[in-house]
This record gives structure tokens, sequence and C-alpha cells, in this order.
């Protein structure tokens, strides 16, 4: 039986969405995974997202908060706002308080990846605020480390990154590598080779 991975995502501008179907190419070359990408709801209104220059939604379905206890392993994404994860990933993560009661994704592995408008634009601090999601459910977290072994500590090229999970950093380095994706996914997914 396939191991189900959801790569769960909240993107505004599209970033964070290309990192996810990145990430997603990547989960499903593991042997026995299965991913499946979904978005969270959206909290603004259709004529906000139109101010901010925001494109229309993509095709991905939305998720509920049951449909995560289907799932045998997480990937988070989510874009900075202000050093934390954007509002509607939390929105979402505060839906989910009749899982959180039962405990139904107790012991389930969760990794994640996030964007920042700026180098240094709140990376850590979005990830090690993220964690506190994964502990009230009593998920696993499961970072990337320094697994990227001379990737992480070459520093003639900016990039972004940290040992919390994948990053491209800031908004010239959002088109990232897909190298770097791949590395990410050989951290997260334990029989990736």
């Amino acid at each position: 039986m396939a191991t189900k991975v959801y790569i769960v995502y909240y993107s505004t501008y599209g970033h964070v969405e290309r990192l996810a179907q990145e990430i997603k190419k990547g989960a499903e070359s593991v042997e026995n995974v299965e991913a499946k990408l979904w978005q969270v709801p959206e909290t603004l209104s259709d004529e906000i997202l139109g101010k901010m220059g925001a494109p229309p939604k993509s095709d991905v379905p939305v998720i509920t908060p049951n449909e995560l206890a289907e799932a045998d392993g997480f990937i988070f994404g989510f874009p900075t706002r202000f050093g934390m994860m954007a509002a509607q990933f939390k929105a979402f993560l505060d839906s989910t308080g009749g899982l959180w009661r039962t405990q139904a994704l107790a012991g389930k592995p969760a990794g994640i990846f996030y964007s920042t408008g700026t180098q240094g634009g709140g990376q850590e601090t979005t990830a090690l605020t993220a964690i506190t999601q994964l502990t009230h459910h009593g998920m696993i977290f499961v970072p990337i480390g320094y697994t990227f072994g001379a990737e992480m500590f070459e520093m003639e090229k900016i990039k972004g990154g940290s040992p919390y999970g994948f990053s491209p950093g800031h908004v010239h380095c959002r088109h990232h590598k897909e190298a770097q994706t791949n590395l990410c996914l050989i951290s997260i997914m334990p029989n990736a080779s």
C-alpha cells in the first residue's frame, strides 16, 4: 500500500504553489509514495485579492480539516507574513480542533516549506512558530537539518533555506533551482535515494 503524503499549502501570488508542485514531483519519485496537492481556504475576498494583484486560484482542491486524517504524512507550505505563517494557513489549522481533541494526527510526520519576500525576512521565525501547530497535534516534525552537505554551506550565491525547512528566500530567489527542491525532498522523505 502506498504512503499518502499530503502537500498542503497556501499561496497568494503563486510562488508557494510552484514550490508545492516541484515538491510533489520529488515526492512521487520515491517508491510507494502517493502525493496529493491541497490548498487551504482563502480568507480574503476576491475584491481584496484583485487590489493586491493576486492571480486567480488554481484548480487544486481545497482541503477540509477532516481530510487531513486520511494522510500518512504532510509537507505544509506557506508564505511568511511578518515572521509567521500567513493568516490563511493559520486559520485553517485553527479549524482543526476536532482532530486535535482526538489526536487524529498524532505520530504523523510533517515537514514544512515557506517563502519570504526578503532575504532574512523571517524564515526561521516562520518555521519555529509553525512547529507549535504540529506539536499540539502530536505530529512529528521532520526538519531538513544540514543534510544538504556542501550546498548548505556554500556562500558564493544568495539563496534561502534553513535547517528547519525549505525556503527559497527573497524575491530574487523565488525562481529556485530544481536541484535545491530535490535535495529538500531527499531529507524529508525517509526512503528517498
